[in-house]
């Protein structure tokens, strides 16, 4: 529940795991939510760190893609409406 707070709290945060529902690149994400890229990258890496998304090739310098981990796919449920939860 500590990082399902913490994902709460910032709309940022919010936006991009919202729109994680199969891997993408930084860009794509950028695109979606419409959040500046240098934002994107660094909520990216504060996700990863505390482990709710993760990076599938990370020797990659350009086109990296991010997923949600398994925490950050039950945040995800939590943030979903109750009406489609159910």
């Amino acid at each position: 529940m500590k990082l399902y707070g913490w994902v709460l709290r910032g709309s940022q945060r919010r936006m991009i795991l919202q729109c994680l529902n199969r891997p993408k690149s930084p860009t794509l994400i950028k695109e979606e939510t419409k959040i500046k890229f240098s934002n994107v990258s660094d909520v990216l890496r504060a996700m990863e760190k505390v482990g709710v998304v993760e990076c599938l090739n990370p020797s990659e310098k350009m086109g990296r893609l991010y997923q949600l981990t398994g925490t950050g796919t039950k945040i995800k449920r939590y943030l979903e409406p109750e009406s489609k939860t159910r």
